[in-house]
């Protein structure tokens, strides 16, 4: 096959790009920086960010002193330039928050969602969006685009479709059903894990590295895994699904129809059953975050209790090591929700049993960090999805391209 030819409008495109994408992770920056940072010329520098200024995506923010010479002016992305929603859905709820274009979230809605079908889903994603839209007060017009990340395995093509066996969905085509129900922004579908994944690394624990696996743990299990700064995906972008790897051969039934699988015994719904064949009963809870809590709680007095966050700690860490030996990375990043509570309480345990089931040299070389996101890791993530792809193509995704002189 013949190489693709660039062309000056490619060029063009990557120019501004670059610079775009290093004044929202690095700025404000001033152009010398750029020029130095970048490795364009200064000459460069100066017509793409003069037409960034123009187009409103990039606004001065104020000045530094230079070297002997005149102040050096600053320039940062502009975080009033659009807005971006970020949506979270989970096996009990969704969550969905609204973000200037610094990421700063400026409205957000919970709604509990008992099971239900992927229209009333769609239904509850779209006018949840128009929900926090009207709570920031800003206008429709400025919504450059929604994420959406969801559990389950995401197939990326025309359109997306969603297999999420664990809340009954199969070939669903998420993204048709919330044009069905009034959705008329750019919509970005992808796995929650994944998500967090790419919270975690533009942000979070896994910034800086280039070689990271992000587990995500609350009611199931996955992982997103980065290898040379870009998520591995696989043939059908089902790759990550780590809580369905094997634990133990005939062990516990998971949910998806499997035995022995990681999200088996250490997803927070199989861990609350395994306290509840333990004991007998179930603990005090209004959700299964609370539940999670109070058995956290409980294993300050209660033998069981302190067993199965032992032995989850235990099987956790298999699970981690079996990553360290596949990938070889140079950090884990423990997040979710459920992965936070047991990595605040039982961090040392899953080290010590990674450090165990790990071969040696590769455990050697990484280090287990908690991921920074609380609860709104999977919806701060997928709002990076619209932003990367503005990002992407540096021009604003709701007018045509502009043409401007080539730099």
């Amino acid at each position: 096959m013949a190489p693709k030819r660039t062309t000056v409008r490619d060029l063009r495109r990557q120019n501004r790009s670059t610079l775009l994408s290093t004044l929202f992770f690095d700025g404000p920056l001033s152009r010398y920086e750029l020029s130095a940072r970048s490795g364009l010329s200064a000459a460069t520098v100066s017509n793409v960010t003069a037409e960034l200024v123009e187009d409103g995506l990039v606004v001065e923010a104020g000045s530094v002193d230079s070297d002997g010479g005149r102040p050096r002016v600053l320039l940062r992305v502009n975080p009033a330039f659009g807005h971006v929603v970020g949506v979270d859905v989970g096996e009990t709820g969704i969550k969905v928050e609204l973000f200037d274009l610094g990421l700063t979230q400026l409205a957000a809605r919970d709604h509990a969602l008992s099971p239900s079908s992927p229209a009333a889903v769609a239904s509850l994603i779209a006018s949840s969006v128009r929900e926090v839209v009207a709570a920031a007060a800003v206008p429709v017009s400025t919504v450059l685009g929604v994420g959406i990340g969801v559990p389950g395995t995401v197939e990326q093509g025309a359109a997306a479709v969603v297999h999420a066996p664990t809340i009954g969905w199969d070939a669903v085509r998420l993204e048709d059903l919330i044009r069905a129900a009034g959705g008329t922004w750019p919509l970005y579908v992808e796995n929650g894990a994944k998500t967090q994944g790419q919270a975690e690394m533009w942000f979070g624990a896994g910034r800086g590295a280039r070689h990271v696996v992000i587990a995500l743990i609350g009611s199931g299990v996955g992982a997103a895994v980065v290898t040379d700064g870009g998520v591995y995906r696989g043939a059908t972008s089902s790759a990550g699904e780590w809580g369905h790897t094997t634990i133990s051969y005939g062990g516990r039934p998971c949910r998806c129809g499997a035995r022995g699988c990681l999200e088996a015994y250490v997803g927070a719904e199989a861990i609350l059953d395994r306290y509840r064949r333990a004991r007998g009963r179930v603990l005090a809870g209004t959700d299964e975050q609370s539940t999670v809590d109070a058995l956290i709680a409980a294993a300050a007095h209660s033998r069981t209790a302190a067993r199965v966050l032992e032995e989850t700690a235990g099987y956790l860490g298999a699970g981690i090591a079996n990553l360290v030996n596949l990938f070889n990375p140079e950090r884990i990043v423990l997040g979710g929700w459920a992965g936070l509570a047991l990595g605040a309480h039982q961090l040392d345990r899953i080290v010590e049993a990674t450090r165990a089931h790990a071969l040696r040299h590769p455990y050697d070389q990484i280090s287990i960090e908690l991921g920074r996101f609380g609860p709104d890791a999977v919806a701060v993530g997928a709002a990076t999805l619209p932003v990367a792809a503005l990002l992407e193509g540096a021009a604003d995704p709701r007018k045509p391209a502009p043409h401007t002189n080539i730099a």
